[in-house]
């Protein structure tokens, strides 16, 4: 999850039939406070210490199962039907498990490997199910060439065929196409070693020579080839991973926002993770920009829904708002043309957007911090936020003055209204601002939401254990998400914005 700043972030179908052979530790525990109920009401259960691991008790531990691998099933593409009662044999003496396919073919290997179309009746083999190939690289694309009859030492496997085809390295390149997953070894005779060792370099995982081989080194040859496999594809997979989480932290700092606060004298610190795995955005949204007349707007909002088109929307609305604020707009006319742009940008008329806006209004507010601010709150069924005291008891601004998600009602609706309420910031004041990802975390197996209330309680509990800034917020969505007993499902945006005479800090 991508975090911003400072981080603290048997039948094969051949004709003679198949050939059958043989996180620990105590989590960190938090004091809940009494909670005193009013007369009239009914106190709510404490939120519940994230659980560690219970103490084991004397009661012996029963027996682990012992389950026995699967045969190593192997496809061998052999022109001669007594070449592969061979290898058949020189396995099964090995002592090894293996199950062992027959194709006389290339052209009928790549039937056998080919997925089965989805109205296959279920009980085919998949192609998928072969862990390893033998290809002799003397083998024909088409049909069988070698006499069947032809008699082979016992101990030793021996060429088959008249010598090695021209097109042996083209047919293992159509195999290495056709079944990628799949890992190969292939056969050749000793005049032909150069052939092997340009065979692996095509992307075979080893090669062997034929009357150099028996069932062991055969056997112990199979399975290092599947292991080799498994290494290059862990491997592959890996490299990949690391050039798309690259490719996509570039594509992210460029589709979230650098707040522009320059001389606001505000510390800014914001964390963002997308519900979706893998995904860049969620549709979840905040900016922040401190106009020319010194005045900080803020905002923050949610796209209900998830997928790349509530991402896409998010990113629409948050430039849109940001160029509403510096085109001198704000308040309700900014919040109803906003709403103009998400009406036309949507794909649904279900789409809404709740928003929450700050205002911060410049005043002759003392350098040194020692006087009060006013600022003037909008909510469009947003979550209020959260305005974190010096005492370490987080309180909900009030909500009395909320009005409608964006896109519920028409902006001409007499209900569709965003009216401001005012707020007095007191020195040192921090308002944590987030989307309902947040607070609608479970709290253990059953359905109680971690809600807006315990929220505050787990934030008072950090800021008194002494974190600050993106400590204290890396560590709230951590227990957040020790409580829901796993990653949020949904998108978390959260900022933490606080009076601070220092240079600007972002976090």
């Amino acid at each position: 999850m991508p975090a911003t700043g400072d981080g603290r972030a048997p039948g094969a179908g051949d004709p003679p039939g198949a050939l059958t052979g043989a996180r620990d530790g105590r989590a960190r525990s938090r004091t809940v406070r009494e909670e005193r109920p009013a007369p009239t009401t009914v106190a709510s259960a404490p939120i519940p210490h994230p659980r560690g691991t219970p103490a084991q008790d004397s009661t012996p531990a029963p027996r682990p199962v012992v389950v026995e691998a699967a045969p190593l099933k192997v496809l061998v593409i052999e022109d001669d039907a007594s070449d592969a009662e061979l290898i058949k044999a020189a396995v099964a003496g090995s002592g090894a498990s293996f199950e062992i396919h027959w194709a006389h073919s290339l052209d009928h290997a790549v039937d056998l490997l080919a997925p089965p179309p989805p109205w296959t009746r279920r009980g085919r083999a998949r192609g998928t199910d072969f862990g390893c190939v033998l290809l002799d690289l003397a083998a024909p694309a088409g049909q069988p060439a070698g006499a069947p009859g032809h008699s082979r030492p016992d101990h030793h496997l021996t060429t088959a065929g008249s010598g090695e085809s021209s097109d042996g390295l083209d047919g293992l390149r159509e195999l290495l196409r056709r079944a990628p997953q799949t890992a190969v070894v292939v056969l050749t005779d000793a005049a032909g070693a150069e052939l092997g060792a340009a065979a692996v370099a095509a992307g075979a995982q080893d090669f062997l020579i034929k009357h150099e081989t028996n069932g062991p080194l055969l056997a112990r040859a199979l399975r290092y080839a599947v292991e080799r496999k498994r290494a290059d594809e862990s491997q592959r997979r890996l490299v990949e991973a690391e050039l798309r989480g690259q490719e996509n932290a570039r594509l992210q700092r460029h589709l979230l926002p650098t707040p522009l606060l320059d001389g606001a004298g505000l510390a800014f610190t914001r964390r963002y993770r997308p519900g979706r795995r893998r995904a860049l955005l969620g549709g979840d949204f905040y900016d922040a920009v401190r106009t020319d007349d010194g005045t900080v707007h803020v905002v923050i909002g949610d796209v209900c829904g998830h997928g790349p088109d509530e991402a896409a929307l998010g990113v629409a609305l948050r430039i849109a708002w940001r160029t509403l604020v510096f085109a001198g707009l704000t308040g309700e006319e900014l919040l109803t043309t906003l709403q103009h742009v998400l009406e036309h940008e949507r794909r649904s008329d279900e789409i809404f957007a709740t928003l929450c806006m700050l205002v911060i209004e410049p005043g002759d507010t003392p350098a040194d911090g020692t006087g009060a601010e006013q600022a003037r709150l909008y909510l469009a069924g947003h979550p209020v936020p959260l305005l974190l005291g010096p005492d370490h008891s987080p309180e909900l601004l009030p909500a009395g003055q909320a009005g409608p998600a964006l896109g519920l009602l028409p902006c001409d609706d007499c209900e569709a209204a965003w009216p401001a309420q005012r707020l007095e910031l007191r020195p040192g004041w921090r308002l944590l601002l987030y989307t309902d990802g947040l607070v609608e975390g479970r709290i253990g197996a059953g359905s109680r939401r971690l809600g807006q209330d315990g929220l505050a309680e787990l934030i008072g509990d950090h800021q008194a254990a002494g974190l600050t800034r993106g400590r204290l917020v890396d560590s709230a969505i951590a227990e957040v998400e020790e409580l829901n007993g796993g990653a949020l499902t949904d998108d978390v945006a959260v900022l933490l914005l606080e009076r601070n005479p220092a240079p600007l800090i972002l976090g």
